[in-house]
């Protein structure tokens, strides 16, 4: 999503490390010596945890990137060396090309012996969720929040760009990062629910979503964390499902429930992302799907 969250994230007991396989060295050695596990935390704003305060300082300033996102917390949590080099409204595209004057393509921070990779990607291709959320928005408003209208308007067109589009360039990054680190863990995260299964009572008023487009929209973020699963089979990445984990964490929760920031009414600097606690959710879920493979 553009420039383009309620748990702290679990700690991880340090036996995770012999079960995260990522490739760290078998001579013996003692603990205190050991090389840390070397990440990279790659991707967009649901990554770089872009509206959540304090911004990181050692990242460009458009990238928006928090000292809070889920990459540090996980780090934290495997007493990780990180390179962070996620940022707000990155596409696929922007993996090996510039985003920004001075910023470089996030694969330069890729290295053969980087162990553990982690992105959230793909919402911003197409611009697919800034241009779905204005769409079903504006819709919306005009029909006073009743009815589709939004899926009226657009139907598949939407899902169809996700699948003939997105989810080539997402299995290519996939593939890619496999190439520049062959011995490291990749781990690709789904993106929280945005919004919920169904309309809820009160929630226009935040999310100016007409009834019937509530679960046009849910399904279309459905499509796209299933490209990503699909393209993370393919590579041999890790798919990080957060469905059940960010259920009932959706925009339209109250404040202390929600993991997403709703358009209207919210705390974060950037609507529709994830807050503190969605950013801890996705570390703490993160955790526990590379702990136990």
């Amino acid at each position: 999503m553009p420039a383009q969250h309620r748990t702290a994230a679990a700690a991880v007991a340090a036996a995770s490390f012999a079960a995260l396989g990522l490739g760290i060295g078998t001579a013996p050695a003692a603990a205190d010596t050991a090389d840390p596990l070397r990440y990279v935390a790659l991707g967009d704003s649901y990554s770089a945890g872009s509206g959540v305060l304090p911004l990181d300082p050692g990242a460009p300033l458009l990238c928006a990137r928090t000292s809070k996102n889920y990459p540090h917390l996980l780090a934290a949590s495997l007493g990780a060396t990180l390179k962070d080099v996620t940022c707000g409204g990155a596409q696929t595209k922007d993996f090996a090309e510039s985003q920004y004057p001075g910023v470089a393509p996030q694969f330069d921070a890729l290295s053969a012996d980087t162990d553990l990779v982690t992105l959230t990607i793909g919402g911003n291709d197409n611009g697919t969720f800034i241009n779905a959320i204005l769409a079903c928005g504006s819709a919306g408003i005009v029909t006073g929040g009743q009815g589709s209208p939004c899926k009226t308007l657009h139907g598949n067109t939407f899902k169809d760009q996700v699948e003939t589009k997105t989810y080539p360039a997402i299995r290519t990054a996939l593939n890619t990062i496999k190439a520049r680190s062959p011995k490291a863990k990749v781990a690709i995260l789904g993106y929280p629910w945005i919004t919920p299964a169904k309309a809820v009572p009160g929630c226009f008023l935040k999310m100016p979503i007409a009834q019937g487009d509530v679960p046009y929209l849910r399904d279309l973020q459905a499509t796209l964390n299933g490209a990503a699963e699909r393209a993370a089979a393919e590579s041999g990445a890790t798919f990080v499902d957060m469905a059940a984990a960010s259920d009932a964490h959706d925009a339209c929760r109250p404040a202390d429930q929600r993991w997403i920031e709703p358009v209207l009414f919210g705390t974060n600097f950037v609507p529709v992302h994830p807050n503190a606690a969605g950013e801890a959710g996705m570390a703490a879920r993160t955790a526990e799907v590379i702990g136990r493979r």
